[in-house]
């Protein structure tokens, strides 16, 4: 498998996870299955669309429909999967965890690809695994969960991307930097959740 379908395949499962995660809080918030599906459109969508204004890139959607495509049955299949079981409400944080990592690492590589600085590439990947959980923290009447204090959300997110860049500027393969830059998104969000670790949070002297 080549870097140009490897990154495809990547991005076609973080739309999807994206997508799903959105289903699932506005479930939460008992919308209907338009609410629903528009909030995971969104989510899916978000941070893809915000990293392609930005270094000036045909947005991803736009070029392939197959990406809303995906996006738009994930979240309906969530939806009425969601109308026959009965999931945890902290059940959105795994796919949420593995979306982010899967964004992250497909934003830096197009950013990597379309030739900018390494900072600039990490800082897309950020934005790209990101910005779609904000949209759909929103959209749900949320406090997005990249600004609860203490959540290991952008840096997980900065931790995969630091990995790809750095293994991209010491020639490992797109598949090895993408699989590295995955599990340090992923694992470190996970290891987050489970063992409830925090980043330091301003604790102001009285």
């Amino acid at each position: 498998m080549n870097s140009a379908t490897l990154l495809y395949w990547i991005m076609l499962a973080g739309v999807a996870l994206y997508a799903i995660t959105g289903v699932l809080e506005a479930g939460r918030k008992g919308m209907d299955v338009v609410g629903a599906c528009a909030v995971g459109l969104a989510t899916a969508a978000g941070g893809g669309t915000v990293r392609d204004l930005l270094i000036g890139r045909q947005v991803f959607w736009i070029s392939d429909q197959t990406y809303m495509l995906a996006a738009l049955g994930a979240a309906l299949a969530a939806f009425f999967l969601l109308r026959i079981i009965k999931f945890p409400a902290r059940l959105f944080l795994i796919p949420d965890a593995l979306g982010l990592a899967l964004f992250t690492v497909s934003g830096t590589q197009i950013a990597l690809a379309a030739d900018t600085s390494w900072l600039v590439a990490g800082l897309m990947g950020v934005i790209t695994g990101v910005a779609g959980g904000v949209l759909r923290d929103i959209l749900c009447n949320d406090i997005p969960l990249i600004f609860l204090p203490g959540e290991l959300y952008a840096i997980a997110a900065a931790a995969g991307a630091g990995a790809v860049v750095a293994l991209h500027a010491t020639g490992f393969s797109s598949g090895e930097t993408a699989i590295a830059g995955f599990l340090a998104a992923a694992g470190l969000r996970l290891a987050a959740i489970t063992f409830r670790l925090h980043a330091p949070a301003w604790e102001p002297r009285e």
